[in-house]
């Protein structure tokens, strides 16, 4: 028989409440290495919320979870320190004598590697984002938390922003936790699917639909409709 992947994250019954009001109430949870998992549900629903408390972010929760080997976090806001220059920026908090050389190599990565020394001010929303990404890879993460990264980008940028993840993905074998709104991206990038709802994990659907992946494939339109159901979405923008 052959042997389970590790897992990079083992989450079992966690819970979190907010004055009174629960929105996660006993989620489980296992990614493997190398697997990138969509979480998708509706507003409010604590996609968020549990992606904060797999980074460490949240100790206001109960349960049990384990994260294995080095993690990254990338949200929706770049949060770049707007005093730092670019490359400072991506070095900040590694340690080492070769942090600055590991900087240059990540932003080279990312199409930046000519602009270390600007400030962010100088940058435009998506090479602001894939500084973001740079600051993550630059840690070698075995894990990637990526809360709604490429959410404020607009639409030609955001598929820019997709398929440098999917490179770099391919090259590193991180495995990642992408939380987001947006059902074809989850369906382009993942190799599962959870939907969040009623504060637990309430559907999981692995995609077979090969790699590279485009909207145009086989099956990807079947599985976009199924995802918009479950998330209580019409189909048909003129549906009621």
């Amino acid at each position: 028989m052959a042997s389970r992947p590790a897992s990079v994250v083992a989450a079992t019954g966690i819970r979190r409440v907010f004055a009174g009001t629960t929105v996660l109430s006993g989620v489980d949870l296992r990614i493997e290495q190398g697997e990138v998992v969509a979480l998708l549900g509706e507003s409010g629903s604590g996609k968020s919320t549990l992606l904060r408390i797999l980074a460490g972010l949240d100790e206001e929760a109960s349960g049990e979870f384990t994260t294995s080997g080095s993690k990254a976090v990338v949200f929706q806001e770049h949060r770049l320190l707007p005093w730092k220059r670019v490359a400072d920026n991506v070095a900040l908090g590694v340690r080492g004598g070769d942090a600055r050389e590991r900087a240059t190599a990540a932003l080279e990565e990312v199409g930046l590697a000519d602009r270390g020394g600007a400030w962010p001010s100088e940058l435009s929303g998506g090479q602001s984002q894939r500084v973001a990404f740079a600051r993550a890879l630059v840690r070698e993460p075995d894990l990637l938390l990526l809360d709604e990264p490429f959410g404020a980008l607009d639409a030609l940028t955001r598929l820019k922003m997709q398929a440098l993840f999917g490179r770099l993905r391919a090259k590193h074998g991180f495995a990642a936790l992408l939380v987001t709104h947006d059902v074809e991206e989850a369906i382009l990038l993942a190799d599962r699917l959870l939907i969040l709802d009623g504060g637990r994990i309430a559907e999981e659907i692995a995609i077979d639909l090969g790699r590279p992946r485009a909207v145009d494939v086989p099956g990807f339109a079947d599985l976009r409709r199924r995802l918009l159901a479950l998330l209580h979405v019409p189909a048909d923008p003129e549906e009621p």
